[in-house]
């Protein structure tokens, strides 16, 4: 089978496309026929070295991918040959990620594909989805799991609404019942999250973004999903309503922000850091199958239409789908890695 490795930190011309043997399942393992694999931010960033030492010698990178079951190994009765799935954190605790057409994982890592959820949507979910579904569920006076009904009667503020996580906030808030105002910085943005399904959208660039944020909802928003802290904290502050939430997901902005004692001690709000490498099984578990219900709903989309354009890359140009999203594509950049 091919497979896209590194053996060294490094710019995109580290990776190469390689022939290996594919691995067998072991127990409580299957083995996925990747026909989609997604890339995040956080694969260009492993592999640029920017999170430390390699963990192992060789690596294949993608958390995110869709395909089919191959394989089961022993005892395994989740899954069997021929289902659909998607997977979650593929590449975080194994040297094996998505960027090859055949990849072992844990039961834990894969969650079932609806038929009628195309393999780029299954590709599209992994990191974007559970973070989002991490900082909507981390709520003090808000539900652990989403469903539909579940935000009813929340607004939820959404920064970075034309981003990945940002747009499947905006679709999970959508569908468990929320009020969602999306902040952008562009007009070509604003229509992306609109077409995700925020109800209303404020560009922080044209619009006094806190007047305009309290015009719409006076008591303040319940929760912020965060991936701008250092500039958008004192913002964030002042339109967040007494014990809301504030779930910082990335630092895009900067690393250093400052916090003022008595301004922020007022509001009574919550503080969520969301880094899914370390949130723990059971969180894991929940957002995967509240996913996957959300998948069976019909309520998560890509493309335009949803809000988030798709640049398809094949397996051997890898490295330049690294270099489009470490250059900041908008949308979901996916690597087809074989045939549907």
């Amino acid at each position: 089978m091919r497979a896209v490795v590194y053996s060294e930190s490094g710019d995109t011309s580290v990776l190469r496309l390689v022939e290996r043997t594919a691995e067998e399942p072991g127990p409580g393992e299957v083995r996925v026929r990747i026909v989609r694999a997604g890339v995040n931010p956080t694969d260009w960033k492993f592999r640029a070295g920017g999170m430390g030492e390699l963990a192992f010698p060789e690596i294949v990178p993608g958390q995110d991918g869709s395909g089919v079951v191959d394989a089961v190994g022993p005892g395994v009765t989740a899954f069997a040959v021929g289902d659909r799935v998607w997977t979650i954190l593929a590449q975080h605790t194994r040297p094996g990620g998505t960027a090859q057409e055949q990849v072992v994982l844990p039961l834990a890592h894969v969650a079932p594909l609806p038929e009628a959820a195309s393999y780029d949507l299954g590709a599209s979910l992994g990191v974007p989805a559970v973070t989002a579904h991490r900082a909507l569920t981390t709520s003090e006076d808000g539900p652990d799991r989403l469903s539909p009904g579940a935000l009813a009667g929340m607004t939820v503020l959404v920064a970075g609404g034309a981003g990945a996580v940002g747009n499947a906030a905006i679709q999970l808030a959508r569908w468990a019942g929320a009020t969602v105002v999306a902040t952008v910085s562009s007009d070509a943005k604003a229509a992306l999250a609109t077409a995700a399904g925020a109800h209303h959208v404020v560009n922080h660039r044209e619009d006094d973004l806190v007047g305009s944020v309290r015009a719409l909802v006076p008591a303040g928003v319940d929760l912020v999903v965060e991936v701008a802290p250092a500039p958008n904290l004192r913002h964030d502050l002042r339109v967040i309503r007494p014990r809301g939430t504030i779930a910082i997901y990335a630092n895009n902005g900067g690393d250093e922000l400052t916090l003022s004692v008595r301004e922020t001690f007022s509001t009574n709000a919550r503080f969520q850091w969301v880094l899914l490498y370390t949130v723990g099984p059971d969180a894991l578990r929940a957002a995967a199958e509240d996913v996957t219900a959300a998948l069976a709903d019909g309520a998560l989309g890509v493309g335009d239409e949803h809000g988030l354009p798709l640049h398809h890359y094949p397996l051997e140009r890898t490295a330049d789908a690294h270099a489009a999203v470490e250059a900041g594509a908008v949308g979901k950049v996916l690597i087809d890695v074989v045939d549907a």
